[in-house]
């Protein structure tokens, strides 16, 4: 892999740790945060997006709308439960399981429905990816208000969620053809036009929570799209098998901040099981 395919993917896994860290500040509403991030996402990929609409290379079709659709539910669902997860747990539980257990999920949902077959290699990476899980959460049965289990379950839930919009963001822009900066830019106005009832009806808190979150909001609003367009342009160059488990070296850096940041101890065999994982994740995407 060349090394500014490198550095492009190292930085985007950089920007997705650190957006997922400035997310752990938030102080006002879930739902209005999520909804207020995924607006200005929407905003920032405005100029992008309509690119391929105006040139006409990306015409608006049924079939980019209903993608779209699919898709803001999916990320929708992702966003609520990460940040959900985020509001109840510790950071570095939550964020390597999450990040650990999307392509397993993945993986699992080709050998079940995709009549996909394994190798050994794969099968290893699989039990790899769970045994470094394990490691992160370490002891389950302690009682020093962790909640270990409960973190790992929500890091699982928000693993399958990415698994989910993974394989049908795929889709759409291999089988379907859509130009991807057109779709993204849908799926976050779709996505922003879902969560607004719920903004409504939470409206007693929407400008509290702008004030207290404004700067999370941006921060997120910028760094999500970054790191995903990265990621994309070093897909152009290298292959997806070596550019996804460099990719998910954010769960180190996850790892590292949220011992920096907040405290959360156990660094050590932390960082042993986000090795675990990334060693487990490299071997499924060989």
């Amino acid at each position: 892999m060349p090394a500014g395919t490198v550095a492009l993917v190292l930085v985007a896994a950089v920007a997705h740790a650190v957006w997922n860290t400035v997310s752990k500040y938030k102080q006002g509403d879930t739902v209005v945060f999520v909804w207020a991030y995924t607006g200005a996402m929407a905003l920032v990929c405005v100029p992008v997006g309509l690119v391929p609409v105006l040139t006409g290379s990306q015409p608006l079709t049924w079939s980019l709308l209903a993608a779209s659709l699919v898709s803001a539910v999916l990320h929708m669902a992702y966003s609520m439960i990460l940040q959900t997860g985020y509001d109840r747990f510790a950071l570095g539980i939550v964020y390597p399981v999450a990040r650990g257990t999307g392509p397993l999920l993945t993986m699992l949902f080709a050998v079940l429905l995709l009549a996909e077959r394994p190798g050994v290699t794969v099968a290893l990476g699989a039990v790899a990816v769970v045994a470094g899980i394990l490691v992160v959460a370490g002891n389950p049965g302690r009682t020093d208000g962790d909640r270990p289990v409960r973190g790992v379950l929500w890091g699982a839930a928000t693993g399958a969620t990415i698994a989910g919009y993974t394989l049908w963001d795929d889709h759409s822009v291999t089988t379907l053809h859509l130009a991807p900066v057109t779709y993204f830019l849908g799926t976050y106005l779709v996505q922003s036009l879902l969560l607004t009832p719920g903004a409504l009806r939470r409206r007693e808190h929407v400008p509290g929570s702008l004030r207290l979150d404004r700067w999370p909001v941006l921060a997120v609003a910028v760094l999500s799209p970054l790191a995903y367009i990265l990621v994309l342009t070093a897909m152009q160059s290298a292959p997806v098998a070596l550019v996804a488990p460099l990719r998910e070296s954010s769960i180190v850096v996850g790892s590292l901040l949220a011992w920096r940041l907040f405290g959360e101890g156990h660094l050590a065999r932390k960082l042993a099981g986000t090795a675990i994982v990334l060693a487990g994740i490299a071997a499924i995407c060989i």
